[in-house]
């Protein structure tokens, strides 16, 4: 496919395996689902299900997952054009827990992860440079070639909006000091950051979600979200009457699986950032488009359309102020 992308997004992909039984231990969980997974993945999925033209850049093995995988993309209308098969490679699987409310522990395989392996003459710069939105996460500042890669996609856009997914997981990074100079150099390259708190303080030092959010901003950023779960979320944003804070309330949902549930936030950040809405309206859609997700077992399978989120939104107070 060619032309110009709504939304490219950079990073993991694999096979999600998730138990059919909720509340139970792996050791003792006898029947399982297989889904689409990697979160820039399902970000590029979430985005396509509001009807946005999105592709994603990773890797997978040359084993019968990558084909599911293709198959997959395929599905949910993400183009695959950019995805890469790395030979000798194993497309990571990733299993899971669940146990609702608030407790959903993840196990990656991904021993040699092919999208780890992507470099610098692996892209094509000028279908990044010239997308309306590039997704890249911090898991791909972890490791080169990755990191050169991710650097380079970065230094090539000269418009549209870089959104950074501060996405950070423990066991990618050797030392997280490395996380927090790679993240403050790569903050430097994008217009909006998005993360939770754990991922904020990574990102900032900061364990304050205004705090931590305004540190984002000094950084460089134009707008900062501070995922917050159950407690909702908060922005900045730096306006023409200066910094503007925005705080979302959650929605009350039954939780079963909150996996998933930020990478369909981001698919509905993109889709609301492409459309340019205000901030109270585009936080209140993100949020609903995440409670939705946590409502079911799967991630990129559950991600909802336009319609569904709507008629999941309530009328929530927000909470702004300036600064």
């Amino acid at each position: 496919m060619t032309g110009r992308f709504d939304v490219i997004t950079m990073g993991r992909v694999g096979v999600d395996v998730y138990p059919d039984e909720v509340g139970v231990s792996l050791a003792d969980v006898t029947t399982f689902g297989k889904y689409l997974g990697g979160s820039p993945t399902n970000v590029a999925v979430a985005a396509a299900r509001h009807g946005r033209r999105s592709a994603v850049v990773t890797a997978v093995g040359d084993d019968p997952f990558a084909e599911f995988v293709c198959r997959a993309l395929h599905g949910f209308g993400v183009d695959d054009s950019f995805v890469q098969t790395k030979a000798g490679g194993q497309t990571p699987v990733t299993f899971c827990e669940m146990f609702p409310p608030d407790r959903f522990p993840l196990y990656f395989y991904r021993h040699a992860a092919p999208d780890l392996g992507i470099g610098p003459a692996d892209l094509d710069l000028a279908a990044i440079g010239a997308a309306r939105i590039f997704w890249f996460t911090g898991t791909g500042l972890s490791q080169e070639p990755s990191l050169s890669a991710t650097m380079a996609a970065l230094e090539c856009r000269q418009s549209g909006r870089t959104i950074f997914d501060l996405d950070y997981r423990p066991m990618f990074w050797a030392d997280p000091e490395m996380a927090t100079e790679r993240y403050r150099k790569a903050l430097a390259h994008a217009s909006v950051a998005v993360g939770n708190m754990e991922e904020c303080a990574v990102a900032t030092g900061e364990t304050d979600p205004e705090a931590a959010a305004l540190a984002l901003l000094e950084h460089g950023v134009e707008l900062a979200i501070v995922k917050r779960g159950p407690e909702g979320v908060l922005a900045a944003q730096r306006s023409r009457r200066g910094v503007e804070i925005v705080e979302q309330p959650p929605l009350s949902v039954r939780v079963v699986n909150g996996l998933g549930a930020g990478d369909s936030f981001g698919g509905a950040l993109c889709h609301g950032l492409l459309d340019e809405w205000e901030l109270p309206e585009l936080l209140a859609f993100c949020n609903a488009a995440g409670a939705h997700v946590t409502t079911q077992v799967a991630c990129a399978d559950a991600m909802p359309t336009t319609d569904e989120v709507r008629r999941l939104m309530g009328e929530e107070e927000v909470s702004v102020h300036a600064r």
